[in-house]
């Protein structure tokens, strides 16, 4: 696309970022917004010689408005800057929320902005390192018409990503499907590592990595047939095993592995792998592991009489 005079309000991980990969395409950073420290630092090493301004007056200055500020500020951040005049009539506002669509953009749209959603699939450090993982990564956009569906997918492509579209009515669903798989896996792969610290592993990370790599990989391509372990091949005994050794050395890991191992259950039941009669004993394990869970702790003796 012609280049654009950009300005970015949020230098977070991610504006900073998609700020130094439209800079490298050929569009000009006119100016940005940051106040912490943390982002000052990011503008800093990613963004030389950038002004950094106020919101309104990053609005005022460019022609493609990116709002990558946290998802609750959103709507605050546009009523903002269109009752201060900031955002004007043929302006193009993009936001990078998951979660969110058109409707929070609805006070730049009223007065003839175009607006879009475009987001990028990713977890970002904030760092130069991400700048190569733009490449191939997929943005979830969301726009009302053709021009501005055309402006979006140009905009990703200068970024070195690949367009997918996600009606309105399901951007919330979409930002669930990749925060149940991005975030919710940190905690799982920490909680992992959790566990094998207590049983003496000196290297938790990489004793996972190849297993996990693989893991990953096999999941991507064949879903539940990806499948292996205890409870898909029905050894019931390990499973008991397993959430005594938990529940004596790493307790605040219990919860979780209850938890996915009775998701993994169902689906070995489901696909047919692991017999009813099998299941129910791996079943039954785990529900006594949560009746012990709600369990009040033993009463200290001295409080006994008290």
């Amino acid at each position: 696309m012609n280049p654009l005079r950009v300005g970015v309000v949020g230098a977070g991980r991610v504006g900073a970022v998609l700020a130094a990969a439209l800079r490298s395409a050929g569009h000009e950073i006119v100016a940005v917004a940051g106040e912490s420290d943390a982002s000052r630092a990011r503008i800093a090493s990613l963004l030389p010689g950038v002004p950094v301004e106020k919101p309104t007056a990053v609005a005022r200055a460019c022609d493609l408005l990116l709002l990558t500020v946290p998802d609750d500020m959103l709507g605050n951040v546009v009523r903002t800057m269109v009752d201060a005049g900031a955002i004007r009539p043929g302006m193009y506002v993009a936001h990078t929320s998951g979660r969110h669509g058109l409707a929070i953009l609805e006070p730049a749209a009223a007065i003839g902005a175009h607006v879009m959603a475009v987001h990028p699939a990713m977890t970002f450090s904030g760092t130069s390192v991400d700048l190569a993982r733009l490449s191939g990564c997929v943005f979830g956009l969301t726009a009302a018409t053709p021009a501005d569906r055309g402006f979006a997918e140009a905009l990703v492509h200068d970024l070195g990503g690949n367009p997918m579209w996600v009606p309105e009515e399901m951007r919330t669903l979409y930002h669930a499907g990749l925060a149940h798989g991005a975030n919710h896996l940190v905690t799982l792969v920490t909680e992992a590592m959790e566990i094998l610290a207590a049983a003496g592993a000196t290297d938790p990370a990489g004793t996972l990595r190849p297993l996990l790599t693989a893991a990953l990989d096999n999941a991507l391509e064949h879903g539940d047939a990806a499948l292996t372990g205890p409870i898909v091949r029905g050894d019931a005994g390990t499973v008991a095993a397993h959430l005594d050794d938990i529940r004596t050395n790493a307790p605040q890991t219990l919860a979780s592995y209850v938890s996915m191992a009775r998701a993994t259950l169902d689906r070995a039941v489901s696909d047919g792998r692991l017999l009813p009669i099998r299941a129910l004993k791996i079943k039954n394990l785990l529900d006594d592991a949560d009746r012990a869970a709600v369990q009040p702790l033993p009463r200290p003796a001295h409080l006994w009489n008290q």
